[in-house]
């Protein structure tokens, strides 16, 4: 499961984020080939970069599986990959695909929205300190406003659920009625980029190669 998170320019996809904490390279790979389409088809990234979650920029870094990974996903002419990416780095908003097992992805994604949330509750009570702080916070009000709708989940919608035969976006539990809205436009993204029929034939392309 693809998670879809705000950053300095706008988003990127962080995959997997959950539903597979045990991976292997080729799963990997997958991973940044469907990550890639759907940034492409459906968030309208034209040639959407690709890189792998490391302890380190360099190619050497990581485990045996991650180090085959990152030369399955370089050698791979349909994905962009730009290299293994240092979790401090990832955003900066320079890559639009994450890639990593649903463990790490797990870990990600629970650190960003502890310290998204930590943050703005420290900005909140910075304001709150003074008269002076509460007239500098009107000030503001329009930005901080514009922050919090752009970190807004409601405005993704969903996750999108890939590799499955069809369009399929999960949405949250709580979601309202504009979260489904937009995750139903997902969705539709979805059908018209033909997303699913584009990743099959690209699964089936990297089956056929491995059994060469």
């Amino acid at each position: 499961i693809p998670t879809i998170i705000p950053n300095e320019t706008g988003c990127f996809m962080l995959i997997d984020s959950g539903a597979n904490a045990e991976v292997n390279s080729d799963m990997l790979l997958q991973f940044g080939m469907m990550g890639s389409v759907y940034m492409n088809k459906v968030m309208g990234r034209k040639d959407p970069a690709v890189a792998l979650v490391n302890n380190g920029a360099e190619d050497t870094k990581g485990t045996p599986m991650y180090r085959e990974a990152h030369g399955l996903l370089k050698a791979n002419p349909a994905i962009r990959f730009v290299g293994n990416i240092e979790p401090r780095d990832i955003m900066a908003g320079e890559v639009d695909v994450i890639v990593c097992d649903g463990f790490v992805g797990n870990v990600v994604l629970k650190l960003t929205e502890g310290v998204a949330g930590a943050l703005l509750g420290m900005l909140k009570d910075i304001f709150m300190q003074s008269i002076v702080t509460k007239l500098c916070y009107l000030g503001v009000k329009g930005g901080l406003r514009n922050l919090k709708h752009m970190m807004d989940s409601e405005e993704i919608g969903g996750a999108p659920l890939l590799g499955v035969q069809g369009a399929v976006v999960k949405a949250h539990g709580s979601s309202n009625a504009h979260a489904f809205s937009c995750a139903i436009d997902q969705a539709i993204k979805m059908v018209n980029g033909h997303v699913v029929e584009i990743i099959e034939k690209g699964v089936a392309k990297m089956n056929s190669q491995d059994a060469q």
